[in-house]
C-alpha cells in the first residue's frame, strides 16, 4: 500500500470509529469488514457508501462485494476511481 492509499485507508478507519462507534484499535487493514471480522451489516454497508460519497467524491453503489472486503480493498478502488478527490 502506497502513502497516499494509506492516507486514504486511516481516513476511512477514522471514518468507521467516528460514525458506525467501533473501537479504532481493532480495526486493521485487512480485517474483514462484514461477517467474522468487524461485524458489519447491510445497514452499515449503507453508512459506508453515504461517507466515501461525501469524503472522496467515490459513488459505491452496484460495485462489487469484493471492494468491501476489507479497509484494504477499499481504499484501493477509491484511490483508483477517476472520480476521487483527495482531502487536504
Amino acid at each position: 500500500m502506497d502513502e497516499r492509499q494509506k492516507t486514504v485507508a486511516d481516513k476511512i478507519i477514522d471514518y468507521l470509529a467516528s460514525n458506525l462507534r467501533l473501537p479504532r484499535e481493532n480495526i486493521s487493514y485487512d480485517i474483514p469488514l462484514f461477517g467474522d471480522g468487524i461485524g458489519l451489516d447491510s445497514v452499515d454497508s449503507l453508512e459506508i457508501i453515504a461517507g466515501m460519497d461525501q469524503l472522496f467524491g467515490v459513488t459505491l453503489m452496484g460495485v462489487n462485494d469484493g471492494v468491501f472486503a476489507n479497509i484494504r480493498t477499499l481504499s484501493g478502488y477509491i484511490v483508483n476511481h477517476p472520480d476521487f478527490k483527495e482531502q487536504n
